[in-house]
């Protein structure tokens, strides 16, 4: 039986964490050597020959020296496995044998009756010899056949029949969108259609596309939205081509269903497709897994050309890599791959047009460039489509707007961001002692409270960012770093409140100065800041202004 988690419990989290220890976790996927009182390898993450990803059993933290990637157990099974938070706290209770407990207010929804609709379907494929010839012309073989479980639908009474002798709960049924009803009572979904099963990236069976065989209206159809199925969040054969989109990282988007089974079966096993829908930002998410390159692989036709355009604009604005590659003269991927022509395939997907020069082609050529007043309303369309991307390519592509419109750059209206100041957080030079008090506080968070009363960031006189993000409890690569770096020594007690008072001591010194030598600060208001920092260094003297 196929559970589909809808809300973990967060206690049930809490008490994974307890169970989990990073160096048991993360040496299931990698080789961990001893060293010192941790353990490293080659970081999973980027190329490396020499060891800088360092796994500390006693922090429970990993973190990589070399590309700064770090984390505990559960992030680190998001990285390597590509999962999302929940996805990999379910593969963790399954590693370590953690029964997990879901939210009473949420329904754990059965998903078993799907899965036996989709081996009846199955089944009823090899009783259909019209459906067989069918997806035997179209070049599909019995291993595609299997591989993508691909079924046919018959008769609607047949289908309820099927539920009915087989004790399946038809409310279940028509929650799962396998069934619905009308006037005339309950009608199956899917009739007379081979279909397509369509599963989520951890493996659930949600839901279905069907392609008619017998002249329907429409030509595909998929399941009714419902709480497990979304046509928007979900890709066709996704759960199959991970792995390949992982390794090779590379994924390439079709329109349909046989494109991805043919192309997988001539060897492209990072394909998928869109549901019957254009591509949107809910399937983001999922394509950023891995960080691919994408190629846009659809057809020429208006529909294709039009969907094709807008993934480039989507796609080039959320700074994906890849381009778009068109099938003209009628020809889709599937149909190539019937005709063996898998090497034009191969040089198709490796020379896609990128998406910016694709969809900057598509705006300029829905105007007559002949007509001033259109070839106004062209350029207005790609300065508006210029000005929705980063500055560097709004810079990189001023000019080739310019030439394919044959007008002076000055009309591209790009927008400039030299004179702003962008904020960043960029890496200090080091200063031992500053980070030696840094992490003596990350390893002793009780001391966090009682130092922060006195000790401030602007204190600092190099590492005053790193003070500031341990005070937010804002989790850095560089603060996994800090404490990971052995050459960086953690305090004791009285170390740590003589490294303070060394810090602090210069500091208020030249407050000191700055104020008797600041002449806007009226007689009154001076004397008064000049006591209070006297004070101060008197304590400071006596031991008495950081009590630890």
């Amino acid at each position: 039986m196929v559970l589909l988690r809808l809300m973990i419990a967060k206690q049930s989290i809490e008490n994974l964490k307890s169970n989990l220890d990073v160096v048991d976790i993360v040496s299931q996927f990698i080789e961990l050597k001893k060293s010192g009182a941790n353990f490293k390898a080659c970081c999973p993450f980027h190329g490396e020959d020499t060891p800088s990803f360092v796994v500390s059993p006693q922090k429970q933290i990993y973190h990589c020296f070399g590309c700064g990637v770090g984390g505990d157990s559960i992030k680190f099974v998001m990285e390597y496995e590509k999962l999302s938070y929940p996805e990999a706290i379910e593969k963790l209770a399954s590693m370590v044998n953690f029964s997990l407990e879901y939210e009473n207010n949420y329904k754990k929804i059965d998903t078993t009756l799907i899965s036996k609709i989709n081996e009846y379907y199955i089944k009823q494929l090899t009783h259909n010899s019209t459906a067989l010839e069918y997806l035997k012309q179209r070049g599909i073989s019995d291993f595609s056949l299997e591989k993508f479980e691909i079924g046919y639908a018959g008769d609607s009474q047949n289908t309820i029949n099927y539920l009915k002798a087989n004790f399946l709960n038809l409310a279940d049924a028509k929650e799962l969108g396998v069934i619905d009803s009308g006037q005339n009572g309950l009608y199956a979904r899917f009739i007379e259609r081979i279909t397509f099963p369509i599963y989520t990236i951890n493996g659930t069976l949600v839901g279905f596309g069907g392609r008619t065989i017998t002249g329907h209206n429409a030509k595909y159809v998929n399941s009714p939205q419902t709480k497990l199925f979304n046509k928007s969040r979900l890709l066709y054969g996704y759960n199959l081509a991970k792995e390949s989109i992982y390794k090779y990282k590379s994924v390439i988007i079709t329109e349909g269903y046989l494109d991805v089974v043919m192309l997988h079966q001539a060897g492209f096993s990072n394909t998928v497709a869109t549901l019957g829908t254009a591509l949107t930002k809910e399937h983001l998410p999922l394509l950023k897994r891995g960080e691919p390159r994408v190629v846009v692989a659809y057809d020429g036709d208006k529909a294709g050309l039009n969907a094709a355009y807008k993934a480039s604009v989507l796609l080039a604005q959320s700074n994906f890599s890849g381009g778009v590659v068109i099938f003209e003269g009628g020809m889709d991927p599937a149909d190539m791959v019937k005709e063996g022509k898998v090497d034009t395939l191969n040089t198709m997907f490796a020379k896609p047009t990128p998406f910016i020069p694709f969809a900057l082609d598509y705006i300029i050529e829905q105007f007559d460039l002949h007509n001033p007043q259109q070839k106004q309303e062209a350029l207005k369309e790609a300065n508006g489509f210029l000005q929705t991307l980063s500055p560097i390519l709004q810079e990189e592509y001023q000019s080739l707007v310019a030439r394919k419109l044959n007008v002076s750059n000055q009309l591209i209206q790009v927008q400039h961001f030299e004179n702003q100041r962008v904020s960043q957080v960029q890496l200090s030079s080091m200063d031992i002692a500053e980070l030696s008090i840094i992490k003596t506080l990350l390893n002793h968070p009780e001391l966090i409270e009682i130092t922060s009363k006195e000790l401030q960031s602007q204190m600092f006189q190099t590492h005053s960012q790193e003070y500031t993000l341990l005070l937010q409890n804002y989790e850095d690569e560089r603060l996994r770093g800090l404490m990971l770096n052995e050459q960086i020594i953690s305090y004791s007690s009285d170390e740590l409140k003589q490294q303070i008072t060394l810090l602090l001591m210069p500091f208020y010194n030249k407050k000191l100065q700055q104020i008797n030598f600041d002449e806007t600060i009226d007689f009154r208001q001076k004397s008064q800041q000049v006591r209070e920092i006297k004070n101060k260094i008197t304590q400071l003297k006596m031991g008495k202004l950081i009590n630890i």
